[in-house]
């Protein structure tokens, strides 16, 4: 533990706080543009501070932490970001759209992920 994973865990923390105000504004308005909009805004924005935190830890230990091997390239972490992305832009278009990419990034991280049955 260091002061940069702290600083890291507090970024994701605070984007995390976020959830209940969007989640609850984007349940009374998801027709609304700007409550989607907001929604993947905090989702993108924890998908990062996620990704840094991640980042931070592996690069905090020698080439032999156990996590390095199993996140490897972290596909599943770049591709939820760039659907954040895609729904956050497709918002303006669509809000339908827009959620519609959200929920493929939940239902890409329901499905078990093999990298640590893979890796152990």
């Amino acid at each position: 533990m260091n002061g940069k994973i702290l600083w890291a865990n507090l970024h994701l923390l605070f984007w995390l706080s976020l959830f209940p105000f969007t989640t609850a504004w984007i349940g009374e308005n998801y027709k609304a543009k700007l409550p989607v909009i907001a929604y993947g805004v905090v989702l993108l924005f924890c998908a990062i501070a996620y990704f840094i935190l991640q980042s931070v830890i592996i690069k905090s230990h020698d080439n032999n932490f156990p996590l390095r091997k199993v996140v490897g390239p972290d596909r599943k972490g770049k591709i939820s970001i760039a659907c954040y992305m895609l729904g956050i832009s497709f918002s303006f278009l669509n809000t339908w759209l827009g959620i519609a990419f959200y929920v493929i990034v939940a239902i890409m991280w329901l499905i078990p992920d093999k990298r640590i049955e893979e890796n152990l």
